[in-house]
C-alpha cells in the first residue's frame, strides 16, 4: 500500500525530491476520499514533522487541515506566493516558564508553565489554560492552532492561543490550588492583556482557579481589565458561560441533523465526560428531546438506560466532586464500568464525545458504526483519532468537527470581552440567543464552504477551510510578518 501511494504521489513531485521522504513521512494522505496532491503543502507538512519531532498531537491537527485545504492551495497560487501555510503553522510566540509553589506540608513543588500565542491576523490571542498532568508544549500547539480556526469561524475578530500547565489540581486543597495559580499568573501577567491575549478556562481551569489567576493579575497590574474570561458572575463574568460549549454543541448538531432530515428529538445519545461541556451538552440534548444513557469520568463510566439523572451528577460533579462511579449508589439499576473505552459499544444513535484528545480510536469508532450510531459531533478538542474519522465517513455517518462544534465556549468568551469593555452585563436569554446565531452561522459556513470546493456533507473540510480562509486572507493583506 505505501509502496502504491508513493507512486501516486511522484506522479505529481519527483522520485528525488528533497521533500519526499516517505519512509519517515508518516502522514497518511487519505481522509473522507480527499486525497493530498498539492506539493507545496506536502513540502511544508514534512517541515512541520522535522521541525515538530515528538508532538504527534500537533502533528495530528496540521495533518488533518492541510488533508482539506489541499484544493484550496491548488485554487489559491497566490496565499502559497504570501507564504500563508508556512506561517500559519508557526506559533508567534511560545513561552515557557517554571512555576514554583509551596504545597500543605511545607515542601516546594515546581511544575512547568506554557502559552503559545499562535495567530494574531484578526485579534487578540484567545485560548484556554489546561491544567493536568498530560500538558507538554506538543499538546499546548495543537490546541492552540486548532483554536485559530474555531475562532475565526466564530466570525468574532479573536486570534488563537492556549496555555497550561502539567499541575494536576485533583487531591490538591484549595490553598494548593490558589498557590499555584498564583505563582503561574506571576509570569503569565508578563505576556498577556486585554488587547493582546485573554486567556480563559479549560480541562482543570475552573470558576476557582480563574478566580485564584485574575485577583493575582489584578494585584500585579493595579488595573481592572478583562484579561481572563470564564470570570465568576460577581467580577465581569458572563451569564451562560458556563453551559455556553455544551449547549454551542447541541445548537450546531442539531442544524446539522435538521440539513439531513434528522433531529435530537427522539434519539438515544452517548456522551463521554462529566465536566462543563458534557452536563450541559446533557441538559440541552435532553431539552431538545433526546435521551443521554451515559456519561463518564477519568476512571469509567455510567449507563442508565431509562435516562441519565442529570441533577444526581451535577451533584456528585459540581457540588461534591466525586467520581462518576457514585451515580449508582443511587440509581441501582444503572451500571458504572471501569475503564472510558467501553462507552462507545453502548447502542445510540448521537455520539457526543465530550473528554478528552483521541478517545475515539479506530475500534470504537467501528462499535458505534456497528451499533446505529449515524452521527459524532465533538465537544472536545479532537477526540477522533484520524482512523476514527476515515470510519465516519466510510460508513456515511454525519461528523461534526470539534474546532466548529465545540466553538460555543470561546464565542461566548468573547461575548464576555464585549461585556466588560462596555462595562454592560447582558441577561442569560441575550447571550443564549447570540450563541444560537454564533452556532447557526458557523454550521452554515462550513456548509457553504463544502459546497463551494465539491465536498457537500464533509464539514470537517468546511470547518478547516471556512476557518482557514479568513486568517489566511487577514494574513496576507498585513504582509510578512
Amino acid at each position: 500500500m505505501k509502496d502504491f501511494i508513493l507512486k501516486e504521489i511522484c506522479t505529481y513531485i519527483p522520485i528525488d525530491s528533497e521533500y519526499v521522504r516517505w519512509y519517515n513521512f508518516e502522514v497518511k494522505f487519505l481522509i473522507g476520499e480527499i486525497l493530498m496532491k498539492n506539493a507545496h503543502l506536502i513540502e511544508v507538512l514534512e517541515k512541520v514533522k522535522a521541525r515538530n519531532q515528538g508532538e504527534p498531537e500537533f502533528i495530528q491537527a496540521v495533518t488533518e487541515v492541510f488533508e482539506s485545504l489541499d484544493v484550496v492551495a491548488d485554487k489559491r497560487p497566490d496565499l502559497i506566493e504570501a507564504g500563508v501555510f508556512e506561517r500559519i503553522v508557526e506559533p508567534e510566540r511560545q513561552i515557557i516558564f517554571r512555576v514554583p509553589w509551596i504545597d500543605d506540608n511545607g515542601k516546594v513543588q515546581v511544575n512547568r508553565g506554557f502559552r503559545v500565542q499562535f495567530n494574531s491576523a484578526i485579534g487578540p490571542y484567545k485560548g484556554g489554560i489546561r491544567l493536568h498532568p498530560s500538558v507538554y508544549l506538543g499538546i499546548i500547539k495543537f490546541l492552540g492552532f486548532e483554536q485559530i480556526f474555531k475562532n475565526s469561524l466564530t466570525s468574532l475578530p479573536i486570534g488563537g492561543g492556549k496555555g497550561g500547565s502539567d499541575f494536576d489540581p485533583k487531591g490538591k486543597s484549595d490553598r494548593e490550588i490558589m498557590a499555584f495559580c498564583q505563582s503561574f499568573m506571576l509570569e503569565l501577567s508578563r505576556h498577556i492583556g486585554q488587547d493582546l491575549d485573554v486567556p480563559a478556562g479549560d480541562i482543570g481551569t475552573g470558576a476557582r482557579e480563574i478566580g485564584y489567576m485574575f485577583g493575582t493579575y489584578k494585584r500585579i497590574r493595579n488595573e481592572w481589565t478583562g484579561v481572563l474570561t470564564g470570570k465568576g458572575l460577581t467580577y465581569g463574568g458572563s451569564l451562560a458561560r458556563t453551559q455556553a460549549t455544551g449547549y454551542g454543541l447541541c445548537y450546531f448538531t442539531e442544524e446539522m441533523l435538521k440539513a439531513n432530515g434528522k433531529s435530537f428529538n427522539g434519539s438515544t445519545v452517548v456522551i463521554s465526560g462529566s465536566g462543563n461541556v458534557a452536563i450541559y451538552a446533557t441538559e440541552k440534548a435532553t431539552e431538545l428531546g433526546a435521551k443521554v444513557v451515559a456519561l463518564s469520568d477519568s476512571q469509567g463510566y455510567i449507563y442508565d438506560k431509562n435516562g441519565i439523572d442529570l441533577n444526581l451528577v451535577k451533584q456528585i460533579k459540581e457540588v461534591e466532586r466525586k467520581r462518576i462511579k457514585e451515580y449508582v449508589n443511587t440509581h441501582a439499576d444503572a451500571e458504572y464500568h471501569e475503564g472510558c473505552s467501553g462507552i462507545w459499544t453502548i447502542p445510540c444513535d448521537i455520539a457526543l464525545p465530550c473528554a478528552t484528545q483521541n478517545e475515539i480510536n479506530e475500534e470504537s469508532a467501528k462499535a458505534l458504526a456497528a451499533n446505529g450510531c449515524y452521527c459524532v459531533s465533538e465537544g472536545a478538542n479532537m477526540p477522533s483519532t484520524p482512523e476514527a474519522i476515515e470510519v465516519y465517513f466510510a460508513n456515511k455517518m454525519l461528523y461534526g468537527p470539534a474546532k466548529a462544534t465545540n466553538a460555543g465556549g470561546v464565542a461566548t468568551s468573547a461575548l464576555e470581552m464585549s461585556q466588560n469593555s462596555q462595562r454592560l452585563s447582558w441577561t442569560f436569554e441575550e447571550v443564549d440567543s447570540k450563541l444560537q446565531g454564533i452556532m447557526k452561522n458557523i454550521f452554515a459556513s462550513c456548509d457553504a464552504a463544502a459546497k463551494e470546493y465539491g465536498m457537500e456533507g464533509n464539514y470537517m473540510a468546511g470547518a478547516n477551510i471556512a476557518g482557514f480562509l479568513k486568517v489566511a486572507e487577514a494574513m496576507k493583506a498585513q504582509g510578512c510578518v
